[in-house]
């Protein structure tokens, strides 16, 4: 009992020190004071006056109080002292509505200020999406982005970087992005990742960094370090990176990294498709294209096909796409696709299903 009585004292002598310390408080103090001497003044002189309107101290306290907070006289001063203390009771109203008006003003511009330099605190969040990283191209990815993620709506996307602070007021003030928040900071920062909610995130994107001048490697090393310290703070979060050389793959894997994405190598990949003259990157591009309902679809398999032979499933989609789905492929767990295999495969549990999705004829004809 006695170490609770003294800490809630030892609370109580803190908080008057720092209101000590404050300037605020001695403004309060002498606004306080001033108001009580210009009401006992008036109280004091104006009821000895033959015409004044001021008779008791409910009157003289009255009027003190419209002359400070309406900057208006209830009442008219009949005496010379009574005037004076009137006028003090004005400018002293007008004096600490100047001051609570700056004051408010301050406290929301440093709001905004905040917001747009990405350190303002944000509200919890739960399941959302957290994009890490900047680049030049950061616009389009992260258009590319919400049309691949239609089941995600822009209040649920937090942006983490240390991209150039012009540029991304110009992103967020787009229509397309607007709402989005953002964090400023290194995403590979355990605070950092902690402001942006990681121990509730869905799913994370983090593509190669490029708003320090790093280095490849710097650039890939960061993006290994990232990945260590967001599963360590949530190791059920879905996690997918970019890495720009494959010398990083390993660790990568290592980190627990979900989906890695090795951008040279894709694009090696695709320039020796294209040199063939046969289409092959256009066929590319539109199977990995930016649109949600068509091209490649991974999606869930119901519970019943779970150890089931993968002919059962082709029938499935048979019957119940119109024509529309062609199933390609199953992506296990261990997300490592397997793609047509023979009909006696048997399902694993918690497989999905990889589809080639066709685009509504609407679409076709537009």
């Amino acid at each position: 009992m006695k170490k609770k009585s003294a800490g809630f004292i030892k609370k109580i002598k803190k908080r008057i020190f720092f209101a000590l310390k404050n300037p605020f408080t001695y403004l309060f103090i002498l606004i306080s004071v001033l108001l009580v001497v210009a009401t006992i003044i008036v109280h004091s002189t104006e009821p000895y006056h033959p015409e004044g309107e001021v008779t008791n101290w409910r009157d003289a306290i009255w009027h003190s109080i419209v002359a400070v907070v309406a900057a208006y006289y209830d009442y008219y001063m009949k005496t010379v002292p009574g005037r004076l203390a009137s006028l003090g009771l004005l400018l002293l109203g007008m004096a600490f509505w100047t001051i609570v008006m700056g004051k408010i003003t301050e406290s929301i511009m440093s709001v905004q200020d905040k917001n747009n330099k990405g350190l303002k605190k944000l509200k919890r969040m739960k399941g959302h999406f957290i994009l890490c990283g900047w680049r030049e191209d950061y616009e389009d990815i992260l258009e590319a982005v919400t049309n691949s993620n239609s089941d995600i709506s822009n209040d649920m996307i937090v942006l983490v970087n240390n991209g150039p602070l012009g540029e991304i007021e110009r992103v967020r003030s787009d229509s397309r992005f607007r709402g989005m928040k953002f964090v400023a900071g290194d995403f590979s920062d355990a605070d950092t990742l902690k402001r942006a909610f990681i121990e509730s995130a869905g799913r994370v994107l983090i593509i190669s960094d490029h708003s320090g001048g790093a280095s490849e490697m710097e650039i890939d090393s960061r993006t290994v370090l990232s990945v260590l310290t967001m599963k360590n703070l949530n190791p059920k979060v879905y996690i997918a990176a970019e890495l720009l050389s494959e010398k990083f793959q390993e660790q990568l894997k290592m980190a627990h990294c979900d989906e890695i994405i090795l951008t040279t190598e894709y694009e090696h990949s695709l320039l020796a498709t294209a040199s063939s003259g046969q289409g092959y990157s256009n066929v590319i591009k539109a199977l990995i294209s930016d649109d949600s309902d068509s091209g490649i679809i991974i999606e869930d398999i119901a519970q019943k096909y779970a150890g089931v032979e993968y002919k059962k499933l082709v029938d499935f989609y048979e019957r119940n796409s119109m024509g529309r789905d062609i199933l390609v492929g199953i992506l296990p767990p261990e997300k490592e696709p397997v793609l047509t295999p023979l009909d006696a495969y048997v399902i694993p549990d918690g497989s999905k299903a990889v589809v080639i999705r066709a685009k509504d004829i609407e679409e076709i004809n537009e």
